[in-house]
């Protein structure tokens, strides 16, 4: 079995609470869903925010979700000029026999601008 990302980053409409949660809870679950990932098989989850984004820790919404075993961490995204405003990243480390050609990473809104080579695992 091997460890495996799946990355996924969306755009968050403000810096509040409720709207960080609900936009990291959107996207887990499009991870989760498309791959078919079980709790029991991540290893590991990180989060990154814009610098514009400091309302919430999003790493609560997993544990919303019942991820009380998984390690979880969040930080900050560098702050390149002109880049993505609002935007949450995830990295979900997964323990798979899947291989890596097979497993889609979501981006959703405006962060399909990050990865226009993923659009066809977009929304």
């Amino acid at each position: 079995m091997s460890v495996r990302g799946i990355r996924g980053a969306s755009v968050v409409d403000s810096n509040t609470k409720e709207a960080i949660l609900a936009e990291t809870t959107t996207l887990l679950i499009e991870m989760i869903q498309r791959n078919g990932v079980e709790f029991q098989d991540i290893a590991s989850i990180f989060f990154s925010l814009t610098d514009d984004l400091n309302a919430e820790f999003p790493a609560i919404a997993a544990r919303q979700m019942g991820m009380t075993d998984v390690p979880l961490l969040c930080m900050n995204e560098i702050q390149v000029p002109g880049g993505l405003s609002r935007c949450i990243r995830i990295l979900i480390h997964w323990n798979t026999e899947r291989a890596a050609s097979d497993i889609s990473h979501p981006y959703l809104k405006e962060a399909v601008s990050l990865r226009p080579d993923r659009a066809s695992d977009s929304c």
